[in-house]
């Protein structure tokens, strides 16, 4: 991805000299993909993952040598200019939607960190907080990408980021209100399923956002969208659940199979439409 020297944006709140307080787990690999299996990268279910988390001790945080603190700073910047291309393209989408773009904060962390959706770790993953309309990323998460779940390239951080601010347009829009007033009406198993359409549409959002930052930046390069659907398929819940477990539940799908999340982010890339994105086929 053609990124260095683009415009960064300035809606970053830098935590990584910070570590939350009362935090529930541990950073690493091991915690990581156990998570994952059935959360991918925190999404849209900010409440259920720190009802998880919250339960289990916390890890004392780990300085950086000066190498990999050089290598945090460049990830840092990437995030920074990714932003700000989510941020050109939403206002031109969602205009011609009649909804008034607002910008959401991303804050980058180290270890641990505190939201309005309460204390979590690196462990969960990036993940998006309604209750601030914050995004949350401890920029190790892309390293475990790359060498845990095999994701190669830098775009697959950028589709990363895209998905989480794809839970912010679903905040807008006023999906994530209707979502969570269905947590109070259904079990876990029929809840599940709303999740997954949930996750499934910021998929399609950062299709979305694929497409136009493409057409507006000329920023793609070969590769790059064949990077983003490597990386849906890695984290799909059938995936995740095998090398996590040794077997599958789709009872417990969250964030949906690897088939359906290349599906929904290809079907944004190549569309571009944003009324093809309805993944809960009119029943909200």
């Amino acid at each position: 991805m053609l990124w260095k020297g683009k415009r960064e944006s300035g809606n970053v709140e830098d935590r990584r000299g910070m570590s939350g307080k009362g935090l529930a787990i541990g950073g690493g690999a091991i915690g990581l993909v156990i998570l994952l299996v059935n959360l991918f990268l925190g999404g849209g279910n900010s409440e259920q993952i720190l009802q998880q988390i919250n339960a289990i001790n916390s890890e004392t945080q780990q300085e950086l040598s000066p190498e990999e603190q050089a290598a945090d700073d460049e990830r840092a910047q990437f995030v920074k200019v990714v932003l700000a291309e989510t941020e050109d393209v939403w206002h031109k989408v969602l205009s011609k939607e009649g909804i008034n773009y607002s910008e959401p904060m991303l804050v980058l962390y180290r270890n641990s960190v505190e939201s309005a959706c309460g204390n979590a770790s690196s462990s969960v993953g990036p993940f998006y907080c309604p209750g601030d309309q914050k995004l949350y990323i401890d920029l190790a998460f892309f390293e475990e990408l790359q060498q845990k779940l095999k994701v190669d390239g830098d775009f697959p951080m950028a589709y990363v980021i895209a998905h989480e601010v794809g839970h912010h347009i679903q905040y807008l829009t006023g999906v994530s209100d209707k979502i969570n007033r269905l947590r109070q009406q259904l079990d876990e198993k029929e809840f599940n399923q709303y999740s997954v359409k949930m996750e499934l549409q910021a998929d399609f959002y950062a299709g979305i956002w694929s497409h136009y930052t493409a057409k507006m930046k000329d920023n793609l390069e070969p590769g790059d969208i064949e990077e983003g659907l490597n990386a849906a398929s890695a984290v799909g819940d059938d995936k995740l659940q095998q090398q996590g477990q040794g077997y599958v539940v789709p009872d417990a799908f969250t964030h949906g199979t690897s088939a359906q999340r290349m599906f929904w982010f290809k079907k944004g890339y190549e569309t571009g439409d944003i009324s093809q994105g309805d993944t809960f086929k009119g029943e909200l």
